[in-house]
């Protein structure tokens, strides 16, 4: 057998195999960015097929980049050290696109779809290539038919609603504001303050609260915390 064929047949080294499992790490994850690109996400095409190809490399030279220092019984390497560090660094990629805007948590689906490419470029290098292509596929079924159903049920979707509270300043205030909140049955999803100032000066806050209890009896709980000068509902909108 010449040394070509080798390179085909044998999963080591550098050959077509390998080629194989790299190319295809390239179009699943350029799969994946080509979808956030149309849809104008954060991150695009580029990104996701750097992410993925990446992870797959990393993945190929941890399985066949040190067999020429390897020696039974003397030198035996774990293929998986690599891989398991591609997980922690793809996490930093991913902190780098969360960030918080008004209360609301921002990038959470561009981070774990970053996450996600990694893992189908690690998967396909590895040698898993329906694995790989399978978690593609998931992808897009959450992407183009999971999230419309979702749009389709509003009465599962919660509702986050905005009261505007004046206040006179006290240590302690936001905090029983909040715990009338949770008394109530419903649940803050965001506190923006809006006016701030000292012991005895007047300050104002929006405080959303989701859940499905008494909006005219929170009302009441919020007007009735000593130091509340005023509370208006600033209308209700999705969380």
């Amino acid at each position: 057998m010449d040394s070509w064929a080798a390179g085909v047949l044998e999963p080591s080294g550098q050959g077509w195999l390998q080629a194989g499992e790299f190319g295809l790490a390239f179009l699943l994850s350029a799969a994946i960015g080509l979808e956030r690109e149309i849809r104008q996400k954060a991150a695009g095409l580029r990104t996701y097929t750097t992410v993925g190809v990446g992870a797959a490399l990393f993945t190929l030279v941890s399985k066949y980049g040190f067999t020429d220092v390897l020696n039974a019984g003397t030198v035996e390497l774990d293929p998986s050290r690599v891989t398991a560090q591609i997980v922690s660094g793809v996490g930093f990629i991913g902190a780098g696109v969360i960030f918080v805007h008004r209360g609301s948590v921002q990038g959470l689906t561009t981070a774990a779809t970053i996450w996600l490419t990694a893992a189908v470029g690690a998967a396909a290098a590895a040698g898993l290539p329906l694995l790989s292509v399978l978690a593609t596929a998931a992808y897009f079924v959450v992407a183009y038919a999971v999230r419309p159903l979702v749009h389709r049920l509003p009465a599962m979707r919660s509702v986050a609603t905005t009261f505007r509270i004046t206040y006179e300043q006290r240590p302690g205030l936001v905090r029983e504001v909040m715990e009338q909140c949770e008394r109530a049955g419903f649940t803050v999803a965001g506190l923006q303050m809006l006016r701030a100032g000292g012991v005895g000066d007047t300050a104002e806050v929006l405080v959303s609260a989701v859940g499905r209890g008494d909006l005219g009896a929170l009302t009441a709980r919020f007007a009735d915390v000593a130091g509340v000068v005023a509370c208006n509902r600033e209308g209700d909108q999705d969380e």
